[in-house]
Parts: structure tokens; sequence; C-alpha cells
């Protein structure tokens, strides 16, 4: 009885530390979508929970929250009816970062909208997530060498849609 309470106070502890963090990736991962994003994260803490009695088998749970994460997003993106199309405006967010540009947070949210899926989970796990190209493979369940390309290619498209935008923000 005792282990079982020390489990759900440790998973409790673990939840309230990584959820604004896989929350933030979520937003990146679905465009700002921020409704999708909260399913994810329950999705990801609630499969987390589910093995949380076998945690000390994995090395890094913090990481493994967000391979949880990035495989939901993916399967949800798989799984989306054809008939959905993604909002052409953002909604307001009260609370933002101070300092932050809102106009940049959503050209570039825009921007990450309109590459495919696994474009958009390479660049968030790689740049944003700070991952190596060997861990977002393990991630995505794909090789070094298509996590080297797909990157490359969706920094590519990434910039031929921000064209001169990014340095008008840039020199801001």
């Amino acid at each position: 009885m005792w282990q079982g309470r020390r489990d759900r106070t440790g998973f409790r502890e673990f939840a309230a530390s990584r959820s604004g963090h896989l929350y933030r990736s979520a937003c990146l991962l679905t465009s700002g979508d921020t409704h999708l994003a909260e399913d994810l994260v329950q999705e990801t803490l609630g499969r987390m929970y589910l093995l949380w009695g076998r945690v000390s088998r994995i090395d890094n749970p913090a990481a493994y929250a967000q391979t949880v994460l990035v495989r939901a997003f993916l399967t949800h993106r798989r799984r989306r009816s054809a008939g959905e199309r993604p909002v052409g405006e953002f909604p307001d967010r009260a609370g933002a970062a101070g300092g932050a540009d809102p106009a940049l947070r959503l050209t570039l949210l825009d921007a990450l909208g309109r590459l495919a899926p696994k474009d958009r989970a390479v660049l968030v796990l790689r740049y944003w997530e700070d991952r190596s190209v060997e861990e977002t493979a393990e991630a995505m369940n794909a090789s070094s060498a298509a996590v080297r390309t797909r990157s490359s290619r969706a920094l590519a498209r990434l910039r031929e849609q921000l064209g001169g935008s990014l340095a008008e923000f840039a020199g801001r």
C-alpha cells in the first residue's frame, strides 16, 4: 500500500514539473492549436501514468515523455479526417512572455502549421527540444539519415515560407 502512494506522489510531482514544458512543445507541434495541445499532453501523461510503476527502467522519464508526446501527435495526424482544416487565425493569448514579439510568434506558428506533421515534429525535437539526431530518430521511429534529410528539407521549406519576413523580424 505504501509503495502505491509513493508511486502516485512521484507521478504527481513528475506531471507537475513536466506538464508546462510538454504543453509548450505540443503547442509548437500543433501550430498553436491549444485545445489539441492540451489533449496531447493529457494523453501523454495518461500513458506515463500507466508506465509509472516501471519508470525505474526508463533512464530519462522527461525525455521519454517527450517521445510519447511526439508519437501521440504523429498518430493523431494520421487519424485526422480529411475534412478537418486548421483555422486561419490564432486566438489571443493572454500572459505571453515578457519581451516576446507576438507578431513573430504568430508568423512562426503559421509557418510551422504549413509544414507536414513529420517535418514539424523533426524541427520541434531538433531545435526546440535541442535533441540530437539520434534521439530524434528514436522518438520518431526513423533512421538518423532520414532525420537529417527531413530536417534539412523542413528548414528549407520554412525559409521559403518566411521569405523576407524573417529578416524583417530579425532587424527589430
